[in-house]
């Protein structure tokens, strides 16, 4: 037997039984049985008495007694149940079998002391097991270690593939463990993190003697596979730092200069400063910089970003920003040109609605190295839009672009330009240690100073006419006001407010106040128009669905209300939130929705007024959606791990990135011999998987 081996060559399976498990279970050798671990474990020590039954018992629980009064009883059309009563010396309880062979019923022992163990079902104040197991030895009955419960289903028990099965033959594959696994972890490594040997941690994940050798199978299980994950990444990184050239930005120089002494409009946070001094020790290297910069709504990403392509500017070098939406493209590109409006940086902006005029003058300036600062959407990443020198490329909102359009501003150089991704959606620590391990991660987690935390209140549709009135009080003092819908227009499926209907609505109870209006069906130059008119002050009002979601910035705007708040997720509703709380006034964000939640609408609701941090947002978000949502469908198939939860073993993988860190900062290649195990075992599992890196 190897963990190569079918399991069809398993005592108690062969081909039809291997078919079978294959295609409901997935299970296909050795290797794949040993990591099919229990969902729970049971205590099998204890025996209960009928008479001792309540209602609101839940556990699978195990008595003694005999089995009499067998018969078959009808239902449905032509369907037969097995029934049969078990008794004990306190009471009598219902055995029931919905599916069942001839066999099975010839081979019931009846009247004969044995054991069931079961879960309880109650109806009518009456108890029953359905589905059994039944025992006749009582040294097998009654354990003194934890007994493991396997996934299992009603379709694989009519096969005969149920606990028992998965006991027996896990049993017979741990008999062979010491000719099956070796260790895959350095010795120092195991004794600095008190972790067990992994042929033990697989014996008492299966057959535990009691819950402490649980706990510690598990710890060292789960620190295996956030290891190696971590291991995966380190390499990958390690192999992007020796491999991949960029161009030294050696010197600070006059544009940065310049700007940070005499234009910067205010001082910037300790964490802009903190996260500036890690870009600027990244971009002094020959190697291509490769950075995650999270900051939450309103943190002052954008500044750090263009104090680094002033940098790139003074070591001769151009720069391009892209983000994912023409609005968003426009509001870097309006903030940017307002802050070197006085100096002589070109600065000028490449969207799908730029007009061919005006990108023959980009295309022209780009390749001249006249053009600094080119801002844009995907339209940067063109064929036909050369620069004469990229040296930095920043992707806002990096989730939103493929791995292969990323990819594509890298020929935009010959040596490729530094990167810096950002995002304003903070990605849950657990996440970034783990999916985000091959970048740097920089965090801006300081506001800048003066802004006041906004205050988010829950209304109901009774409040309607109260929230109204405040609305109406906060632009009688010379506020704006966000409205936004989920819908553009009423649905027959979706019971939610919608833009087209509530306008007019707005309309007339704000009468004589200028109401804009923004969507997704408008022609870019329509929602161009609106925004303007709303951020220039003209209107006082904007009544908008999600479009606005990022890339908004009216610092007079100090109310957002959000309606049918229920049908939105946490990190949408955290960045609507955003778009006010820009100035220095006191912002406010209403949170309206129907009389009836659900439980993790309620969640979502309650978070949202609790707090207004990000990163705080995003794990209640993970526990919510889990890890493959917040990531997106770019790292689907990767959150794949067995035993590693990301929810809750934090500590775990942040010590296992640690550990993988050091292993590779005292040996970067594995080659000594502590290491000969950990290489042969990383190196067998996981190569030709492009996701993890690389040992020569």
């Amino acid at each position: 037997m190897t963990l190569e081996t079918s399991i069809e060559f398993l005592k108690g399976i062969g081909p039809e039984r291997a078919k079978f498990i294959k295609n409901v279970l997935g299970l296909q050798t050795v290797e794949d049985f040993l990591n099919f671990y229990p969902l729970r474990y049971i205590d099998k020590s204890k025996l209960h008495k009928i008479g001792d039954l309540r209602q609101d018992i839940e556990a699978e629980i195990q008595f003694k007694g005999k089995i009499t009064d067998l018969q078959e009883i009808g239902y449905g059309q032509g369907q037969k149940r097995l029934t049969a009563k078990f008794r004990d010396e306190t009471g009598t309880l219902e055995l029931v079998w919905f599916r069942y062979s001839k066999w099975m019923k010839d081979q019931l022992p009846l009247n004969q002391e044995l054991f069931i163990f079961g879960k309880i079902n109650v109806f009518n104040g009456n108890f029953s097991m359905p589905h059994p197991e039944i025992e006749i030895d009582e040294k097998k009955a009654l354990s003194n270690s934890l007994l493991p419960m396997y996934p299992g289903s009603e379709k694989l028990a009519k096969r005969g593939i149920n606990n028992k099965f998965f006991q027996t033959v896990l049993a017979e594959i741990i008999k062979n463990l010491p000719f099956l696994i070796h260790e895959n972890l350095p010795e120092n490594l195991q004794k600095k993190h008190h972790l067990i040997s992994r042929i033990h941690a697989y014996y008492h994940i299966h057959f535990p003697k009691d819950l402490l050798h649980f706990e510690h199978a598990n710890h060292r299980l789960k620190f295996e596979e956030a290891f190696f994950f971590q291991l995966g990444y380190a390499l990958k990184k390690q192999h992007h730092k020796a491999s991949v050239l960029g161009n030294p930005f050696a010197k600070v120089g006059h544009n940065f200069k310049n700007f940070y002494n005499e234009v910067l409009p205010f001082e910037l946070t300790n964490a802009q400063k903190k996260v500036l001094k890690e870009i600027r020790t990244d971009m002094k290297k020959p190697i291509q910089m490769n950075r995650l910069l999270q900051g939450d709504v309103g943190s002052g990403k954008t500044m750090v970003a263009l104090l680094s392509m002033l940098i790139a500017l003074d070591n001769g070098f151009q720069s391009c920003i892209m983000a994912p939406t023409e609005i968003l493209s426009q509001q870097h590109f309006n903030s940017i040109s307002e802050l070197v409006e006085n100096t002589d940086i070109k600065v000028r902006l490449l969207t799908g609605s730029t007009k061919t005029a005006e990108r023959k003058i980009i295309h022209e300036e780009l390749l001249s190295g006249e053009l600094s600062i080119l801002v844009g959407t995907h339209a940067v990443l063109e064929d036909i839009v050369q620069f004469k020198n990229l040296g930095l490329a920043i992707i806002d909102e990096q989730h939103r672009f493929g791995v292969a359009q990323r990819a594509r501003l890298w020929a935009k150089n010959k040596i490729p330009p530094h990167i810096l991704v950002m995002t304003a959606t903070p990605i849950p620590r657990t996440l970034a240690m783990s999916f985000y391990s091959d970048l740097d991660v920089s965090v801006i987690d300081e506001m800048p100073v003066g802004r006041k935390p906004i205050i988010t209140a829950h209304r109901r549709e009774k409040d309607r006419l109260t929230v109204f009135r405040f609305a109406k009080d906060e632009i009688e003092k010379g506020r704006q006001v966000y409205f936004v819908y989920p819908l553009i227009e009423e649905s027959e499926t979706l019971d939610y407010k919608n833009l087209l209907e509530n306008y007019d609505h707005v309309i007339e109870f704000f009468d004589g106040k200028n109401v804009a209006m923004l969507h997704g069906r408008m022609k870019p130059p329509e929602k161009e128009a609106a925004m303007q008119y709303f951020a220039s002050g003209k209107s006082e009002i904007m009544v908008a669905t999600t479009v606005i979601e990022v890339g908004v910035n009216v610092p007079n705007a100090s109310v957002m209300i959000i309606e049918s708040a229920e049908r939105f997720g946490l990190s949408q509703l955290h960045q609507l939130r955003g778009r006010v709380g820009r100035g220095a006034e006191q912002s406010y964000c209403i949170l309206m929705t129907s009389d009836k939640l659900s439980n993790e609408s309620r969640t979502r609701i309650k978070t949202m007024t609790e707090t207004n941090d990000g990163f705080k947002i995003s794990e209640v978000d993970m526990q919510l959606r889990g890890p493959g949502d917040i990531l997106g469908t770019q790292q689907s198939g990767v959150v794949d791990f067995k035993k590693l939860n990301l929810l809750t073993d934090g500590k775990i993988i942040k010590a296992a990135k640690t550990a993988a860190e050091n292993v590779l900062k005292n040996d970067p290649q594995l080659k000594s011999p502590e290491n000969s195990d950990l290489r042969n075992y990383y190196t067998k599992q996981y190569r030709g998987k492009n996701k993890w890196g690389r040992i020569s």
